[in-house]
């Protein structure tokens, strides 16, 4: 294994997995994920890019929003990490976190409440003395055959999570941010190649692409700059917490042009990018980390 740093075949810097078929219960754990994920605890090595900064990241104790969690801090950021009340990945990514020297704090709680989106915010404040990076992240992701099998409940819980809390974080966030603060959020190659059985989430990831372009050019008079990220196949909990068909799991991330799936470490220098000063001239955009498959 090497380090984001390091020449290497894309092709073969981590292996091309095949998972076997497999169930957890929302929001699943990377802690029984199998095989399990690389998150960057041994292949993210950080240069200083992030020196003193204070972000707020959701959906941060597994998958896309620990790889981020763990690059922060190894560039010299303290983190607040948001997540669903289940405390194994969490507490692992925190030990992560503080090993390389950082704060991280920890507020577990469910997006779908409103009160709680808003009073996440304050907490985070509170627990790292201020905040100048936030990235929305937590996402649902519920495979269904067909339109007729999405109930309102499930309409309404991934539209909740995946835009109504991003709405309220981001409100509630920007009294507290500086100029030179920065907002990323979590997109999907799903917002350009909607999947048939994943209408609902992919309809949440173009409404956040258009939210990001134009709250971009809302804040940029502000000096606050906000762009978006947008993975292709990542291997994560979200995947077999209902998020793909049983049967499509062991060729997930196979028709790639790499031909195998993403692990979470391949998305972090993307947020890392667009969280540190390097990306001053970068805003309203939504960059692709998906393997080679192609994005408008």
């Amino acid at each position: 294994m090497s380090d984001q740093l390091t020449f290497t075949n894309p092709v073969t810097r981590f292996p091309d997995i095949s998972p076997p078929k497999q169930d957890q219960p929302e929001p699943g754990l990377d802690a029984e994920l199998i095989p399990g994920t690389d998150r960057g605890e041994k292949s993210y090595r950080g240069t200083g890019r992030l020196e003193g900064r204070r972000a707020l990241i959701t959906g941060a104790d597994s998958g896309i929003g620990a790889a981020v969690a763990i690059a922060f801090a190894r560039e010299g950021a303290d983190v607040a990490l948001n997540y669903l009340p289940q405390e194994e990945d969490a507490q692992h990514i925190a030990g992560v976190i503080r090993e390389a020297g950082r704060t991280a704090v920890l507020l577990p709680g469910d997006l779908t409440d409103a009160d709680f989106c808003r009073r996440l915010v304050e907490d985070a404040v509170e627990g790292l003395g201020g905040l100048d990076a936030l990235v929305n992240n937590a996402g649902r992701q519920i495979a269904v055959e067909s339109l007729e099998e999405i109930d309102d409940q499930q309409w309404e819980d991934t539209y909740a999570v995946n835009i109504h809390a991003m709405f309220r974080i981001t409100q509630a966030a920007l009294k507290h941010l500086p100029a030179g603060s920065t907002i990323v959020n979590s997109s999907s190659i799903q917002a350009y190649q909607p999947s048939p059985t994943l209408v609902d989430y992919a309809s949440t990831k173009a409404a956040i692409n258009n939210f990001t372009k134009g709250l971009a050019q809302q804040l940029a008079p502000r000096g606050i700059r906000v762009n978006a990220v947008a993975p292709g196949p990542i291997w994560t909990p979200l995947q077999v917490s209902d998020g793909q068909p049983k049967d499509a799991l062991p060729e997930f991330g196979k028709s790639t042009p790499l031909g195998r799936a993403g692990q979470p470490t391949e998305l972090a220098p993307a947020y890392v990018f667009l969280t540190s000063s390097e990306s001053s001239y970068v805003l309203g955009e939504t960059l692709a980390v998906t393997g080679g498959s192609p994005t408008p």
